[in-house]
């Protein structure tokens, strides 16, 4: 490598795998990261009056997209610019920046990012609200030329109606315009950030934000006489949920090795759990009598669906609910058991929190109190049990 400009080669730039800088003279700089799996350019500069000149950088891009040469002319004319009085990001305006799409690199994030999903629902919450639904006119814009209009854009139609669903896609817009800033593909402020700039344009929202149905605990036990005459995989799924007071995503991603039916034990791992630690849930007669029943449907899923090598669908139970024609949903019936729980027994409020599988009590608190009680929630549940089943026993 030479000691004046053009220091590097092009074996260099393709082969650095030590994280730094490596300088090619003349202001321009090979940013290398994570080992070598990145590898960005950006020129180096100062601009202002002598004394007050302020060191500035300039991305040109990501390697795979800039050849060192194409670095190099770019550089160029950014000491050109200077040497003018320029200011080199106006004179390559319209150069260094990616001709992918906020669609294609929102596609990429996400295909880069959802491994890390627990569930199904939320890859394809995603997908929906970066998607055309959403997003037509935005995915379509290059990921450079993206600003704070296109944003509004988006949001504006849906702020007020969709309050929620509207939050979510702007972080998520925020989130992939972030990632595309870090590999090079744009520079500049954030448009789709909320402090200091949206939080002054879209307002604040006025729908209020409600609480899942919850069927109340005094109709439970003639909603069960209801459910029994069901038979159905999606039946047998929602009265295994109500009776071990599981999330959706629990239920349905069970598989029938998660069931010890000797020690009467389900055992959720913690990719499954909202709070990502294993979660053991005593299970009572009945709910042994669903896992033998399941046994007519071979799968190593619990609970199939129509095709024995996928899981039950998510919205499986939920339709079940609506053919009952009961106003709750199938999240409600946590209330349900956490308002019986209260009202009707001595349980601790501890033990009850912790068949929710909630967190009970600061870091220290959680950090003493090893136990899971298994044995003390298996009571609270055959209690549960006797209650949900007492106008069917009756």
């Amino acid at each position: 490598m030479g000691k004046g400009i053009n220091r590097l080669t092009a074996r260099t730039v393709a082969s650095a795998s030590r994280n730094g800088k490596y300088s090619d003279g003349g202001g321009l700089f090979l940013r290398v990261r994570d080992g070598g799996a990145e590898r960005l350019w950006f020129f180096r500069y100062k601009r202002g009056a002598r004394d007050a000149a302020r060191e500035r950088t300039l991305s040109l891009g990501p390697a795979r997209d800039v050849t060192l040469a194409g670095a190099r002319l770019l550089a160029a004319r950014c000491r050109e610019a200077l040497a003018n009085g320029e200011d080199p990001k106006r004179a390559l305006e319209g150069q260094t920046l990616s001709r992918m799409t906020f669609g294609e690199v929102a596609d990429a994030y996400m295909d880069s990012i959802e491994k890390g999903f627990k569930s199904d629902t939320t890859r394809a919450n995603w997908r929906r609200s970066l998607g055309d639904g959403y997003c037509a006119k935005l995915r379509r814009r290059l990921i450079g030329e993206v600003e704070t209009d296109d944003v509004m854009e988006v949001l504006s139609r849906v702020w007020q109606t969709k309050p929620v669903t509207a939050k979510k896609i702007r972080a998520r817009i925020e989130t992939v315009l972030d990632a595309a800033k870090v590999r090079g593909l744009r520079d500049g402020e954030n448009p789709a950030r909320w402090r200091g700039h949206l939080k002054h344009l879209l307002g604040k929202q006025h729908a209020k934000k409600g609480h899942h149905r919850a069927l109340p605990y005094k109709q439970t036990p003639f909603f069960m006489v209801d459910l029994r005459k069901l038979d159905s995989v999606s039946a047998s799924a929602l009265e295994w949920t109500i009776l071990t007071v599981a999330r959706t995503g629990e239920t349905i991603g069970a598989q029938r090795s998660e069931v010890d039916r000797e020690r009467r034990v389900w055992i959720v791992p913690p990719e499954r759990m909202k709070e990502d630690r294993e979660h053991r849930v005593p299970l009572t007669g009945r709910c042994i009598e669903i896992f033998d029943s399941m046994d007519a449907y071979p799968s190593h899923w619990l609970f199939p669906g129509r095709n024995p090598n996928k899981k039950l669908s998510n919205m499986a139970m939920a339709e079940c609910l609506r053919g009952l024609n009961v106003d709750a949903t199938v999240h409600g019936f946590r209330s349900t058991f956490r308002d019986w729980v209260g009202d009707c027994t001595a349980f601790p409020r501890e033990i009850a929190e912790a068949a929710l599988s909630h967190l009970v009590g600061d870091e220290a608190e959680q950090a003493y109190r090893r136990s899971d009680a298994l044995e003390r929630r298996r009571k609270l549940m055959l209690s549960w049990e006797k209650f949900c089943f007492s106008r069917l026993n009756g």
